[in-house]
């Protein structure tokens, strides 16, 4: 079974990230737990109807699962799986920079040394 594209995940992830009630939704469900659309409409300055559209990208996006709960009521959990693969893409992101920074920096160093 061939492994999901990084970039791919990762992208969907900063995507769902740049929106800052998609983050209170987020760090609401990291602070309280799992909850409700209602739940969280209760806790956050957002409409329950707001905050379904937002738990409905974060769901395509991977960072929440949907649970079916009693009388029909859905919660809403964390997933933490999409946000590592994103950091796993920012770290080799940043060893990529690092070498030719390094370098640049040594560059620079020569230079401001006066030597070739």
């Amino acid at each position: 079974m061939p492994q999901p594209d990084i970039e791919a995940i990762a992208e969907q992830v900063f995507a769902a990230l740049a929106d800052p009630s998609r983050r209170a939704i987020l760090a609401a469900l990291a602070s309280g737990g799992p909850a409700t659309a209602t739940d969280l409409a209760g806790r956050l300055p957002i409409t329950r109807q707001a905050i379904a559209k937002h738990l409905a990208l974060l769901a395509d996006a991977g960072l929440v699962t949907a649970e079916p709960g009693e009388r029909r009521r859905v919660r809403y959990r964390l997933r933490s799986a999409p946000m590592q693969v994103a950091q796993q893409f920012l770290a080799a992101l940043a060893r990529d920079w690092d070498s030719p920074l390094g370098a640049l920096r040594d560059h620079l160093d020569e230079q401001a040394r006066g030597t070739p």
